[in-house]
């Protein structure tokens, strides 16, 4: 966004040709960051009626990223804010003057889905997309959910908001799936799970088996749905209260642990909720949530969140595994789950949609990983970023909470502009 006639700033004689080869190497730079992103228009604009002519091409992208070069670009900033399509501007130090009305158009209707980056770092380039990645995830995904009970309601407002779709899985064809699987593959995957574990401290090697060839019958459902999350009513309807175990051929969690690490979606107990702010996560920064059971410990202003399933790749899918051993379920006493030792002094995120309209988040650095018999096998304890009593008592929508490595609360706050969110930090 720059015009080539003005005189002003950043100076008289810019040449707009070489700003843009500056930004087309920044890019360039980034390319790993943005290999999956397709830019629709990748032009200079210098005149409000170059939008209206573009206007038909960002009919359905996710996003706009507007780089401000030149002083006199007001007008145009104001016709793209009129597609209300969700906007990123970035504007290095001197690109002009206009910065001094964002913080007005954001106030305005017309700037209710507009973000800024007035920064001298190119890296946010690529920060800016991450947001409408987010939005591009939810609108493309499915969630698969294992489950004997009527999700329609939700389902109906997922998809209105994000595109998001919901379809029910029934236990038989998870059944025969799981008799699909070759016993061979299954026993090479449980050879190279139980080869990488620190140890095996309660399955034998049977359940670990049982519980490979599950995972792989979840990764084939995924397959055959293009989908991109898959959750199950571990202890609601796929629980037998009578027999006191699961009505699967094992418990999902081994599964679960398997699909997050190779960048899809596991999810516990039916949580929808759960599994749309691990899709958004994803799409954020390409790391997988931990969906866990928090318990409070107000003497260290922390918080630790547990439970008995967890990817072991929480750095990303390129990173390095973290240490892990095989354990039962913590209060069933059977099955397998990961208990995985996460990094201390790791920074994170924790949040989960309510509905479809609020967010609510806040973040911390884990101070510990506790290995002690009490509560779900994985568990870290993470000092709050502001303060525990508050934390509690503003806590609601549930006991579940996802947490992903990083501070995630500028892309918390721009996806939720974007989509008219309420974020709630519910630690101040």
């Amino acid at each position: 966004m720059g015009n080539p006639n003005n005189p002003y700033w950043p100076k008289p004689k810019l040449d707009l040709k070489k700003e843009i080869k500056l930004y087309e190497s920044q890019f360039a730079k980034l390319k790993n960051q943005l290999a999956d992103v397709d830019f629709t228009v990748d032009q200079l604009v210098s005149s409000p009626d170059q939008i209206d002519k573009l206007e038909s091409k960002l009919a359905d992208v996710d996003g706009i990223l507007v780089i401000h070069m030149t002083m006199l670009t007001g007008p145009i900033l104001d016709r793209i804010l009129k597609l209300q399509k969700p906007t990123a501007v970035f504007a290095r130090p001197y690109s002009g003057h206009q910065w001094t009305r964002f913080g007005y158009l954001r106030e305005q209707q017309a700037g209710k889905k507009m973000t800024c980056f007035l920064t001298s770092d190119y890296s946010q380039l690529a920060a800016a997309i991450r947001p409408f990645r987010g939005i591009h995830h939810l609108r493309e995904a499915k969630i698969l959910n294992l489950a004997e009970r009527s999700f329609d309601e939700y389902a109906q407002q997922i998809k209105e908001k994000f595109g998001t779709e919901h379809k029910i899985i029934t236990l038989k064809r998870l059944v025969d799936t799981y008799n699909s699987i070759d016993d061979k593959i299954a026993q090479q995957v449980t050879e190279q799970w139980i080869k990488n574990a620190v140890s095996v401290v309660e399955p034998s090697a049977e359940d670990v088996f049982k519980s490979c060839k599950l995972g792989l019958a979840l990764q084939k459902l995924i397959d055959q749905e293009n989908a991109i999350a898959i959750t199950v009513d571990c202890y609601g309807t796929m629980y037998d209260p009578k027999k006191r175990t699961i009505k699967l051929p094992a418990y999902p969690c081994v599964g679960f642990s398997m699909l997050n690490n190779a960048g899809f979606g596991g999810i516990c107990e039916s949580d929808i909720q759960s599994a749309l702010t691990h899709i958004l996560y994803q799409g954020l920064v390409g790391k997988p949530g931990f969906i866990n059971d928090p318990t409070m410990d107000e003497s260290q202003n922390s918080i630790i969140m547990a439970h008995c399933t967890a990817a072991t790749k929480m750095d990303g899918l390129d990173k390095p595994a973290a240490p892990y051993k095989l354990r039962d379920v913590m209060e069933r006493e059977e099955g397998v789950v990961m208990h995985v030792k996460m990094n201390i002094g790791q920074k994170v995120t924790n949040a989960r949609f309510i509905g479809t309209d609020v967010m609510r988040y806040f973040t911390g650095t884990i101070i510990g990983t506790p290995y002690i018999d009490r509560g779900c096998r994985t568990k870290i304890n993470v000092k709050i970023d502001g303060d525990a009593a508050k934390l509690w008592n503003n806590w609601a929508g549930g006991l579940h909470r996802v947490t992903c490595y990083g501070d995630l609360t500028k892309e918390l706050q721009q996806f939720c502009r974007f989509k008219d969110i309420e974020l709630i930090n519910e630690a101040t």
